[in-house]
């Protein structure tokens, strides 16, 4: 698409190192020199996956010297909506270069208004953003703007917190004193201990098990991604480079007559935080498997557990002490389908977790 003062198309590999530039002069003014394994990471999330094509795929604008002075970032993720196939464009960032590239930042907004797309959605729109999505015809999602944050251990989560603040506290040797902490604090409030349901229990499975659990439970919902073999495995690969995050795992949640009735997928870092990705389960078994959740998080012994709130769990989530809700980014969407839209607005929509950028590092370390 040209413009007598620039040029928008589609991202290519040759664009890498000028987009990773503008990365961190957008998001990272701190930073004097651009991390010299972003481009890399950005090929690997932008062009590796089995979905790709251009079409769907990230976008550039080029100024008048063709200089890329406003991007944004996109993946592309399969969804069925109402039984059809649909391929969602998810906008990982939307980035301009100050003033000069605000021209080419509106630009590359109008080519996302709700009449050209199929469903192009964000998990972590700021205020501004959350504004251009509505006046594209777009929607905001109040619940799922929301992260849920349980503590089981204050003191170890507050430590965790200092550090991340305070880089010297790292070196000190300070987890035996949270531990010793938290015991005698749990023991007096045992409100903090979270109770598991009689006859209730989960166990580890594989990655291919939870997939299979999870595409027959989110036949619940009219929208909802597909998790295809290749695009599973392709996400769960690249979700792994987060190492920040901890260890990739995964549950499944039986009943006391040993039936299936709920899977979770979360990253979790010995001690600290564990980042529940996303749960499923059968319809009327929210609240056995949430409580399960909790109760497995606790005794694995992680200092707090967050997830994307979902509304099908807001109820069975609420039942939990210690838990606050706290606004992490709007969650945004356009599209051209009206049965789409009317899905988003009701309870038949499902999206977050790997059908997000919640496991990017673009989120945590670059």
């Amino acid at each position: 698409m040209r413009h007598s003062t620039g040029t928008v198309r589609a991202m290519e590999r040759s664009d890498l190192p000028a987009v990773a530039d503008l990365f961190t002069r957008t998001f990272r003014k701190n930073s004097k020199k651009t991390d010299g394994h972003l481009a890399g990471y950005l090929e690997t999330v932008f062009f590796g996956s089995p979905l790709y094509t251009p079409e769907v795929g990230s976008l550039v604008h080029l100024n008048e010297k063709s200089r890329i002075d406003s991007a944004i970032l996109a993946m592309p993720v399969e969804f069925s909506v109402h039984g059809r196939p649909v391929t969602a464009r998810l906008l990982c960032a939307f980035m301009a270069d100050g003033k000069s590239g605000a021209a080419g930042a509106a630009r590359l907004a109008r080519m996302l208004r709700a009449a050209r797309q199929d469903f192009c959605f964000s998990d972590n729109a700021s205020p501004v953003s959350a504004d251009h999505w509505v006046a594209a015809g777009g929607l905001v999602l109040p619940i799922q703007s929301l992260e849920w944050h349980r503590t089981f251990r204050p003191a170890a989560a507050a430590l965790d917190m200092a550090r991340r603040r305070v880089k010297l506290l790292t070196s000190l040797p300070l987890q035996g004193l949270a531990r010793t902490a938290d015991r005698l604090v749990r023991r007096s409030k045992t409100s903090f201990i979270a109770k598991q349901q009689d006859g209730v229990a989960s166990a580890p499975i594989s990655l291919q098990q939870f997939m299979a659990q999870a595409q027959q439970m989110m036949t619940r919902f009219s929208v909802h991604p597909v998790f295809s073999k290749a695009e599973f495995d392709w996400l769960t690969t690249v979700a792994q480079l987060n190492a920040s995050l901890g260890e990739l795992q995964t549950r499944s949640v039986m009943d006391a007559q040993g039936k299936v009735i709920g899977c979770y997928l979360y990253f979790g870092a010995d001690g600290r935080n564990a980042v529940v990705m996303n749960v499923f389960c059968h319809e009327r078994q929210e609240a056995l498997v949430t409580a399960q959740l909790f109760a497995d998080l606790d005794n694995l012994g992680y200092a707090i557990a967050q997830g994307m709130a979902q509304p099908f769990l807001t109820q069975a989530v609420l039942r939990q002490r210690h838990l606050v809700h706290k606004h992490a980014g709007y969650f945004c969407l356009v599209t051209r389908h009206a049965d789409l839209k009317e899905a988003a607005i009701g309870n038949g929509f499902y999206a977050g977790g790997l059908a997000s950028e919640n496991w990017s590092r673009l989120l945590h370390d670059f």
